[in-house]
């Protein structure tokens, strides 16, 4: 006789068996063929089974997205205690600690989704300080004590860690019901603050820097805005501010350190353009390989004056010019002009689409922008393109290239093909963790 499992449980269709069976962790709304009577509350956890009656696996209910169960246990003996997260978390930090070097481990992704079993769960470290985005109602539900579990584990291990940042403030959180909002995590982060002094307390001279927003003597109405929401990090040997209040996503993107270290060692000697620069991070890694010189392009005026300053903080400010452009817009300029002074380019563009009927629109874009580039390059020249548009496949995005390739009457030498940082895992079953490209060629 089998043992009554806790959870209300929701049967699917044999189209949402297979995916499952295959590794992959959703159930859409239009796959569930039962359940309940009674719907339980938004983000709680429930089981999924076959159609007959087969357990495949525990995950959290979402009644308002169509992703309408995430799964992050296929283990019918799992407890869903805070033991069994920690460990979790504790899995999730030891695969770092393997795959990236102690230098970066100070700036990494710490939890990166379903790729780590945390559905809808993003958490950035950035120093001393874990920016996490919760995109789903079960993580919601239990964010107030697994985020701090979390920096728990981290110091545990010797992580210096000093506040949590909540980066929800993302459209996306409205299709599971959510509210948008960023700011410190309040209370459950209190005790942790209290272990060492923190060098985010606004006023440690008054309180020795062990004061949380609540207690802190330095306004007479404190608030979580009195901390600071910048901080420093190094990747590559390279420095950068982080605004992580006020930047794309967590803040910073992490997943192409590697990629940028690619890039730095070719760019010795070489002139290089650094199309889509945002924050400077390949143009300054460029500079620190030992570029003759580095243009660094990019349409939006704030992001070149956060470049600007990371620059200024590595001692690079003769080597970078600054433009304010749109590449579309630049690159025919540059053919017009009949010269092609650059022998690296490097294109990192922004995700071209936002949802699977506009890829065919992305590829375009894509192929526009490749093909002005290569038609740029001398013959030995480089070019570095990358695309973090998981609706364009690896496969989509070579067939652009070679059709690129052709249009511009070049021929292209593969030096590799790359994908984000291993702290960015791909699970194989689970195709929207194979967002990132970047192919490294150079044109003969």
């Amino acid at each position: 006789m089998k043992t009554p499992r806790p959870y209300p449980a929701y049967t699917v269709s044999k189209k949402a068996e297979a995916g499952i069976l295959a590794g992959h962790p959703w159930a859409y709304a239009d796959e569930i063929t039962a359940g309940p009577e009674t719907p339980p509350p938004n983000g709680s956890v429930v089981d999924l089974l076959s159609g007959r009656g087969r357990y495949l696996g525990s995950g959290f209910v979402s009644h308002a997205s169509k992703i309408r169960v995430r799964l992050f246990s296929r283990n019918a003996s799992d407890r869903f205690d805070r033991a069994f997260w920690r460990r979790r978390l504790e899995y999730a930090w030891a695969y770092r600690k393997t795959v990236l070097g102690l230098q970066d481990l100070a700036a990494c992704r710490v939890i990166h989704g379903e790729a780590d079993q945390f559905p809808g769960l993003t958490v950035d470290r950035f120093g001393p300080v874990l920016v996490a985005q919760v995109l789903s109602a079960g993580v919601e539900g239990i964010k107030g004590w697994l985020l701090p579990l979390l920096a728990e584990v981290l110091r545990a291990d010797g992580q210096a860690i000093d506040g949590i940042y909540e980066r929800n403030d993302l459209a996306l959180r409205a299709k599971e019901g959510l509210p948008e909002g960023k700011g410190w995590l309040a209370a459950p982060e209190a005790a942790a603050m209290q272990e060492r002094p923190s060098s985010l307390c606004p006023a440690p001279g008054l309180c020795g820097g062990t004061a949380v927003p609540d207690d802190c003597a330095a306004s007479e109405n404190p608030a979580p805005a009195a901390y600071p929401t910048r901080t420093l990090i190094t990747e590559n040997g390279v420095r950068y501010e982080v605004d992580f209040e006020n930047g794309q996503k967590t803040g910073f993107f992490l997943d192409q350190k590697y990629n940028r270290r690619a890039v730095a060692a070719l760019a010795r000697g070489k002139t290089v353009l650094d199309c889509f620069t945002h924050t400077g991070s390949f143009a300054l890694n460029a500079a620190k390989g030992g570029a003759e010189h580095v243009t660094a392009v990019d349409v939006s005026a704030a992001a070149l004056e956060t470049a600007r300053a990371n620059a200024a903080l590595n001692g690079f400010e003769g080597k970078l010019e600054f433009v304010q452009a749109d590449v579309f817009d630049l690159l025919p300029s540059l053919a017009a002009a009949g010269k092609s002074p650059y022998d690296l380019i490097i294109l990192d563009p922004p995700a071209f689409a936002k949802a699977r009927g506009a890829a065919a629109a992305a590829v375009r874009g894509y192929k526009e922008i490749n093909c002005r580039a290569m038609r740029l390059l001398p013959r030995g020249g480089y070019l570095a393109s990358a695309s973090c548009t998981h609706f364009v496949t690896e496969r989509m995005f070579a067939e652009m290239l070679a059709a690129a390739a052709r249009d511009a009457g070049r021929q292209l030498r593969q030096v590799e093909v790359r994908g984000a940082a291993p702290d960015h895992p791909v699970l194989w079953g689970v195709p929207e963790t194979a967002y990132l490209k970047c192919f490294i060629f150079q044109v003969v």
